[in-house]
């Protein structure tokens, strides 16, 4: 600071005629200037590290690609190709000059309107009687069209059971239809003394009719299988359970004894229950990732009241009261370790009664016995009652028997647990009679292909729409929100799913129901890992006034004090210079 103390120095004052003024004799120095602005410089300087250390990272999103696909979707449900082909194997005129347009009329009258996870389908009708052999059928249909030379079967049929003729027609149908994209639905028309109508466990179903005469009324059954079966599992209104948002489910099978003083029931499910189970598990590969757990616990009684039925000479439970029937209170069936938070966990329960309430039936509004002694709770799962041999009142207290459930009675089971899972996804029970009129074949894997045909369908169109929702959910969170951060693993996990969504697009296309629900499978779990990715769940975002709210209490106060200097000591140095620059011009003027 010496140029600075020798510049005040150099200040004299002059008094004279009345007038005074003050001059500076030596130039002012730019040290304090030099010192007090680089200080300012420099926090200027620092402003934008700050701004890059406080940065919101944000991975971008493909938010027009996400609402071109669900726009697309919304307004064009998926919709899977199928072809429906009905084959008459006997001489048959038809009234009708059109009778694939009356088959497809007919079919679209059964079904309702354009929804999610129906067929966009094609119809072809064949006379193939032997002697003679024409087909009807739009040009849509013509690769897939029956190759003539069927009338062999007819003699073939004679003879066999349902079973048999079910894998004849199969071999059949795989041996001359060929080259069609999509599902081929089969119905073969017979005529016979023995009137009924089949449906297989495959994709195909016949009809034995003694007049073939009435053309209207063949092409109302066929429509109805076409439409009601193979097009709706044979339901009025298909509700099917929703397979948890990361696709898995997990079925626990519990056996539960309810007073052990009386007796103690073991299982050995891992050898007869899982092999059992183990078709069913490999058929519904495509709608989830099915895995399975058991249990055996003890002290669980029941909730509901049963009481003494003289006429059934039984203790039985109404129907009424199964909505208490499971004690929740006592039944620690949440157990299950393999289960993350968003999987769905069936409850499949095997439960024992006590002596005192032994044998314990279901009662029916009708009066009589339940068949299956077995009832199912929508969302939650199902339970069987298995009454012990020989149980009653008299055997109470005599002595504790420990056993095990019998291999052939954990079948019965097991087959009524498939038909409480059957239910459970939408479609019939194997234990609901067949109409006279209607008979279906059960299949060895708990569904038949046409009804896995439906449930792919289903879930298919139910997840591809439930992954978009969320991605677009997401989207639009993350664009009310400017300074939310999306992190590279969510905007990776949008990317892939919105790939399998299309993926799954594109094999619908192609007809390929079980690939396209596993594509959509992968779609809605990746749409869900990234909207509840821990990153959103736990992240602080804030709006700019938050953001200038945390750090002015840091930079405002030094920052306002540096500007304020800065602007003092540059008024200082020019009314320095201004000093300086008046006294020259007097020594000037002077000389």
């Amino acid at each position: 600071m010496a140029d600075d103390t020798s510049a005040a120095a150099g200040t004299s004052t002059e008094t004279g005629a009345g007038t005074e003024s003050n001059l500076r004799t030596t130039k002012p120095g730019t040290k304090r200037l030099f010192l007090t602005v680089s200080v300012l410089i420099s926090f200027l300087l620092g402003a934008p590290f700050l701004l890059k250390s406080t940065e919101i990272h944000r991975s971008p999103l493909p938010s027009a690609a996400i609402s071109s696909l669900s726009d697309h979707l919304h307004s064009n449900p998926p919709s899977f190709p199928c072809h429906f082909q009905a084959i008459f194997l006997s001489p048959f005129k038809p009234s009708d000059s059109s009778l694939s347009l009356s088959v497809a009329e007919r079919i679209r009258a059964q079904l309702s309107a354009q929804s999610c996870g129906n067929c966009n389908f094609t119809v072809s009708v064949t006379v193939d009687s032997g002697s003679s052999c024409r087909h009807e059928g739009d040009a849509a249909s013509a690769a897939c069209l029956w190759e003539c030379g069927g009338g062999g079967l007819v003699d073939a049929i004679e003879g066999r059971d349902d079973q048999g003729i079910d894998e004849l027609l199969l071999s059949a149908v795989n041996g001359r239809t060929g080259g069609c994209a999509g599902r081929v639905y089969s119905i073969f028309v017979i005529e016979g003394r023995d009137e009924r109508v089949v449906i297989g466990k495959h994709r195909h179903a016949w009809m034995v009719l003694k007049d073939l005469d009435d053309s209207t009324s063949v092409v109302s059954m066929i429509g109805t299988v076409f439409g009601d079966y193979f097009m709706r599992g044979g339901v009025e209104k298909g509700e099917y359970i929703p397979v948890g948002s990361d696709g898995n489910v997990v079925l626990s099978f519990s056996l539960l004894n309810s007073n052990p003083s009386d007796w103690i029931y073991d299982w050995d499910f891992q050898r007869t229950g899982e092999v059992l189970l183990a078709p069913v598990l490999e058929a519904l590969a495509p709608v989830a990732n099915i895995t399975m757990e058991s249990q055996v616990l003890y002290h669980a009684p029941k909730s509901s009241i049963s009481y003494w039925d003289e006429k059934l000479e039984a203790y039985v439970v109404n129907t009424r009261d199964l909505p208490f029937f499971v004690n929740s209170n006592e039944w620690h069936l949440d157990t299950s370790l393999s289960a993350s938070g968003r999987s769905k966990v069936l409850q499949f329960v095997v439960y024992v009664p006590s002596a005192s309430e032994c044998p314990l039936y279901i009662r029916t509004p009708e009066g009589e016995m339940s068949k299956t002694n077995a009832f199912i709770s929508p969302m939650w799962g199902g339970v069987a009652i298995w009454n012990p041999p020989g149980c009653s009142m008299q055997s109470q207290g005599i002595h504790i028997v420990r056993d095990v459930l019998p291999p052939q009675e954990l079948e019965k089971i097991i087959e009524i647990f498939i038909g409480q899972l059957r239910l459970l996804f939408g479609l019939n029970s194997n234990y609901v009679e067949p109409s006279p009129k209607f008979k279906v074949l059960a299949s060895e894997k708990g569904f038949t292909n046409w009804e896995l045909d439906l449930l792919y369908r289903q879930h298919t169109c139910f997840n591809l729409l439930s992954s978009l929702s969320t991605l677009q959910s997401l989207s639009t969170l993350v664009e009310s929100l400017p300074r939310m951060i999306v992190m590279d693993e969510i905007g990776k996990q949008v990317e892939l799913s919105l790939e399998a969504a299309n993926l799954a697009e594109s094999n619908i296309s192609l007809g390929i129901n079980n690939a396209s629900a596993l594509s959509s499978i992968r779609a809605r779990a990746l749409a869900e890992d990234a909207f509840f990715h821990p990153s959103i769940m736990s992240i602080s975002y804030s709006s700019m006034e938050h953001y200038f709210a945390i750090y002015m209490p840091f930079f405002a106060p030094v920052s306002l004090h540096v500007l304020l200097a800065a602007v003092k000591e540059v008024k200082r140095y020019f009314a320095e210079r201004s000093k300086y620059l008046t006294f020259r011009a007097s020594k000037l003027k002077s000389s």
